[in-house]
């Protein structure tokens, strides 16, 4: 059996932590695809289940609304804890969605719980010129980033139609530009808290770093992520899977 030591827990909560934060980002689900629209949003709300070496250590809840014509609201919450330590993290993002195109708005982060606390928000503004307001940080130029959960949301597009790769490019949750590669693995048949389910694996590729993550979308539920595992240096640092899925 593994042990766990007071020291070294703190870091994997905080770690499960972003590691939910990553999972709510990829989870967003698309509607039906088409060759002329790509995807309809479908409002609704996912509930998860994150475990450490098959122990249950916390939940998550994420939700999709609409706001107006052409544009959404996404949120979620997740609370990771294991003994006296906790992590609860908040996402909040406001986009428009118009012709199969995802454009983002405005973007908010709350992290509470055992270490520092952090807060974000972050703007993309077209006026007087394209550009991204960070909060406690400098304004910089747009180039077509998106913020860290709504790049995400071309991947189900991406897979519906058979792509067996995509890159994108984010502000992340600490205010700072980064790039994701996805790969195409294959198939494989997962049995989940919500059920058993056919999936299609990805892994997310990152340069420079040692964390290895792994995802499984499932088609019959539009292409929504159904379970995420990440790794680094050959460590288990979380699996998150779907516990239940309604529209709303």
């Amino acid at each position: 059996m593994k042990k766990f030591f007071p020291q070294k827990v703190m870091p994997t909560i905080k770690r499960l932590g972003q590691l939910i934060g990553l999972y709510l980002g990829l989870l967003l689900v698309s509607g039906p695809t088409s060759a002329h629209s790509g995807f309809t949003l479908i409002p609704f709300e996912a509930k998860y289940t994150a475990y450490k070496w098959n122990d249950d250590v916390g939940s998550v809840t994420i939700k999709l609304t609409p706001l107006a014509k052409n544009q959404y609201s996404l949120t979620y919450a997740s609370k990771v804890s294991k003994f006296f330590l906790s992590d609860e993290r908040f996402e909040h993002s406001i986009f428009f969605y118009e012709d199969g195109s995802i454009t983002p708005y405005q973007y908010f982060y709350r992290r509470e719980g055992t270490g520092p606390d952090k807060n974000l928000e972050v703007k993309f503004s077209t006026r007087p010129n394209k550009h991204i307001e960070i909060s406690d940080s400098e304004t910089v130029v747009w180039q077509g980033e998106t913020d860290n959960q709504l790049y995400r949301l071309d991947l189900a597009k991406q897979l519906a139609s058979g792509a067996d790769s995509a890159a994108y490019d984010f502000i992340n949750y600490r205010g700072e530009k980064k790039s994701y590669g996805i790969e195409v693995m294959g198939k494989a048949t997962l049995s989940l808290p919500y059920g058993k389910l056919n999936t299609i694996k990805v892994k997310l590729i990152r340069q420079n770093s040692s964390r290895e993550t792994f995802a499984w979308f499932a088609p019959s539920l539009n292409y929504n992520l159904v379970r995420l595992q990440q790794f680094k240096d050959g460590e288990e640092q979380g699996d998150i899977r779907l516990l239940s899925y309604q529209t709303l």
